[in-house]
């Protein structure tokens, strides 16, 4: 039994940013974990490197994840997700 890989795919700031983009991968059905330090969580930080939140994605769904944050980021992601439907 292999356990998987997961792979950091991005990095944010805040709780707020973090859980968007954490609601958008799983409504594409991509598993995601949220990382960030334990003092800077437990301070409440959202700057520097202690406010770091890390998303994190299963390996094997690393490329498909860069794509849809990606999208997201260039305000295409609609446009995106239409096309995938229409293929469906």
């Amino acid at each position: 039994m292999s356990e998987e890989k997961w792979t950091q795919v991005a990095v944010v700031h805040g709780d707020l940013q973090a859980e968007l983009l954490r609601g958008l991968l799983e409504a594409q059905d991509i598993p995601v974990l949220l990382s960030q330090e334990g003092a800077g969580r437990a301070l409440g930080l959202t700057f520097g490197p202690m406010g770091e939140i890390r998303i994190l994605v299963p390996g094997h769904q690393l490329g498909r994840a860069q794509s849809i944050l990606a999208a997201y980021e260039a305000g295409t992601f609609e446009d995106m997700a239409e096309d995938e439907d229409s293929e469906a």
